[in-house]
């Protein structure tokens, strides 16, 4: 997908109240964008009785949720763990997001872990269907319409020492990419709140009091500029910035020509850049999720994944983002995927080139230009070691752990910029658990919110990212944004 340049018509300042010389219109709470995080926001809003307007940029709603596998990270004992015999608990949820994220934010996961059974029964109240079923192959996601999986690190080392492993990849019934489903039954729900939806609607500017507290915003609504008063509150939920071009190459540079973005073209850092337009902050803009999805087929999984010097770096048991990231980082990008003929299987996806076969590890160590002995004694040792049950080094799990030994051996290029790596944006604009944005000296901008990709959520790094958090994230904290707004006096005064 082609990503964008900065548009000189993107908000890069806002606009003040005494400019204005009429409102087009006056709400309660304002949503910018339509996406997972802006449909949940608009819901809670609405449904206590504050007038609620979605300003969205396309010509219809759903943005990147829509188009992806329409997963959740949920957990603590939700119906279907329950159903499915998966004993969990809030506390192990919080050891394990904790320990897989480097710069948490206590207060967020206190929450988004106390509060994950509660969001996923008021997401089946909005009418999401899940079913009760655990999918058990190894998959980024299932196939089928299967409704619990392990989307995440959580059976393999250190994490499994960490916290007691639980599946909590929640996916919404449906076959395949579930996204759209996902949005369709939160849109649906929108419009029994009362929000209104309006489409083909670019927000440009905030409007600010002579406090800097934001009190509207100027959109452009058929082919003209119109403000938009906000009594209570504006909730910026447009989207990260992957597909700019321009952003990516001034905070994600090490990803550019070698990683696909991921994200819908109106991922572009719109909401981003309107938040700093009102003194907010950002954080982590140089954090990013990649994945290399490999597998499925699960066999490849027994297979051991080694760089330009022959040598293991990573259990090949770990989740696809962790194993894409500590991938992209070895030196010159150099990856293979070993296999022998019984788990050889392709890769769903495109993008993974079989560059060797040989009838001997020594073979292909010679075809794949590695130094002399070094893919043998890696093989070797693996091996020796796999055939005792025992990964000493990197710690497999032992249900993967299977010698190489039955000929032809093969190798996949995996090396960074060659095979298929996929990566987003996980950085945006510091916020509290309400929603709150706030300034880089920690102070609250009066009548701003953010959730979604807009802000830094619970996920904040591409080793600690797991499937499912970015939604999961959006919809529970896009809701809480919704309901701070709507309970805030109007323009931050008594009525």
């Amino acid at each position: 997908m082609t990503g964008s340049r900065i548009d000189p018509e993107t908000p890069t300042r806002p606009i003040r109240l005494a400019d204005v010389k009429s409102w087009h219109e006056t709400v309660d709470v304002l949503v910018v964008g339509y996406g997972a995080a802006g449909v949940c926001a608009a819901i809670e809003a609405a449904q206590t009785g504050a007038t609620t307007l979605v300003l969205e940029r396309a010509s219809g709603g759903g943005g990147t949720t829509a188009m992806a596998g329409g997963v959740l990270y949920l957990g603590g004992g939700t119906r279907v763990q329950k159903a499915c015999g998966v004993d969990d608990s809030p506390e192990a949820m919080l050891r394990y997001l904790t320990a897989s994220t480097p710069d948490p934010d206590p207060e967020k996961f206190r929450l988004y872990v106390e509060g994950s059974v509660a969001h996923f029964d008021w997401l089946v109240e909005q009418g999401v269907p899940f079913k009760d079923a655990l999918h058990t192959e190894r998959t980024t996601q299932p196939a089928n319409d299967d409704g619990l999986f392990w989307s995440g690190n959580e059976k393999s080392w250190p994490y499994k020492e960490i916290a007691k492993p639980a599946p909590r990849g929640h996916k919404v019934q449906a076959p395949g990419d579930a996204g759209a489903l996902l949005f369709a039954k939160l849109h649906e729900a929108a419009l029994k709140s009362g929000a209104r939806i309006q489409y083909d609607t670019r927000v440009m500017k905030l409007v600010l009091d002579e406090r800097g507290a934001v009190v509207g915003v100027v959109a452009r609504q058929d082919g003209e500029d119109r403000a938009f008063r906000a009594r209570r509150g504006v909730i910026l939920c447009a989207g990260g910035f992957a597909m700019n071009d321009t952003l990516r190459q001034r905070h994600l540079s090490r990803l550019v020509g070698r990683a696909i973005p991921i994200g819908n073209p109106y991922d572009d850092g719109t909401g981003l850049r309107l938040g700093l337009s009102a003194r907010g902050a950002a954080i982590h803009l140089d954090e990013y999720h990649i994945t290399v999805p490999y597998y499925p087929p699960g066999s490849l999984t027994y297979g051991i994944l080694v760089n330009g010097q022959g040598q293991r770096f990573i259990a090949e048991d770990a989740y696809h983002g962790r194993i894409g990231e500590t991938a992209s980082r070895q030196p010159g990008g150099t990856v293979f995927l070993i296999v022998d003929d019984p788990i050889f299987g392709r890769p769903e996806i495109d993008g993974f080139e079989v560059v060797a076969v040989e009838e001997s590890i020594a073979g292909l160590e010679k075809t794949l230009a590695l130094p002399p002995t070094s893919l043998e004694r890696t093989v070797e040792l693996f091996n020796r070691n796999a055939a005792a049950g025992t990964d000493p080094i990197l710690h497999k799990q032992p249900a993967w752990l299977r010698p190489l030994t039955e000929p032809p051996f093969a190798a996949f290029d995996l090396s960074f910029g060659k095979a298929t790596y996929m990566a987003f944006s996980l950085g945006g604009l510091w916020t509290k658990s309400t929603g709150e944005v706030l300034t880089e000296d920690g102070e609250v901008v009066e009548g701003l919110f953010a959730a979604g990709r807009n802000c830094c959520g619970i996920s904040r790094s591409a080793e600690g990212y797991v499937s499912g958090t970015s939604i999961g994230d959006a919809t529970f904290f896009g809701r809480l944004a919704g309901r701070t707004a709507a309970a805030r006096r109007p323009e931050g005064r008594n009525a």
